[in-house]
């Protein structure tokens, strides 16, 4: 057995953890951060620091390009803990969870965009003063160097919330496989280390974004459009036989092996 399968194996108890307590509570836990973080902005009782600015290098480098790491871990993670004991065709059907969750971050993303242009206006800096009506789209504003002032959903809300509530259910094979295969793939097993790394970040922005960036009702509706996604996707579409199908339960390897 590898140093990293030791790892992953004494990290049971947490993954017994997120089976029965983070997939549960998680939504709620955003709810109640995303609330919280905002009364504490609106409250000034958190002083600026290094996150409070948007060029913080997790901010630049992970959460500018979440979609891609999230693609990048999720798709052979996804792969290769389906895999066991189950056939291609079952193992193809659950990478089209990808497809949807891309889809569903697509489409997220682009009506915030529409709603922030067709509510906005061009101004010349961000006092609001001397609008510039040259400009009608916030892209054509910015790039001008002048202040976009719409009603901006947080997008952060969003995709960080969706993609950990993801992440939290994609990992869910791995209580099995910990428990009943102790020569798996060292690939797996750091795709698994990776996938926790990765989620703790998102959630660690989720606060920044909270207690930093936009107004309450903008993060409230960025959150509620996330625990949209993942409940509209895991908790109703995927229970049916014409879907991508939810992830192997603990219960399924039972049943696979009586």
């Amino acid at each position: 057995m590898s140093a990293l399968s030791g790892v992953v194996n004494k990290s049971l108890p947490f993954l017994v953890f997120n089976v029965t307590v983070a997939r549960k509570y998680l939504p709620l836990f955003f709810f109640a951060v995303s609330l919280g973080g905002s009364l504490l902005k609106e409250l000034e009782f958190v002083p600026n620091s290094y996150f409070s600015h948007s060029r913080n290098l997790l901010n630049v480098y992970f959460v500018k390009f979440s979609w891609g790491w999230n693609l990048v871990l999720l798709l052979p993670f996804i792969f290769l803990s389906n895999s066991y004991n189950r056939n291609l065709i079952f193992v193809s059907k659950r990478l089209t969870s990808l497809v949807v969750a891309t889809a569903i971050w697509y489409s997220c993303t682009e009506t915030f965009f529409y709603i922030e242009n067709i509510t906005g206006a061009c101004y010349k800096s961000d006092n609001l003063q001397m609008v510039q009506e040259d400009f009608s789209i916030k892209a054509e504003c910015k790039n001008a160097g002048h202040f976009w002032d719409g009603f901006d959903i947080s997008g952060h809300s969003f995709i960080l919330s969706y993609s950990t509530l993801i992440i939290v259910e994609e990992m869910v094979p791995m209580l099995n496989l910990v428990q009943h295969y102790q020569n798996r793939s060292i690939i797996l097993d750091a795709l698994y280390l990776a996938l926790n790394a990765i989620a703790i970040i998102w959630v660690w922005m989720f606060a920044c974004t909270s207690v930093y960036f936009h107004n309450t009702i903008q993060k409230f509706l960025g959150t509620l459009f996330g625990v949209l996604g993942w409940c509209v996707t895991y908790k109703v579409w995927y229970l049916n036989p014409f879907s991508p199908g939810l992830p192997p339960r603990p219960s399924d390897h039972k049943q696979r092996l009586d």
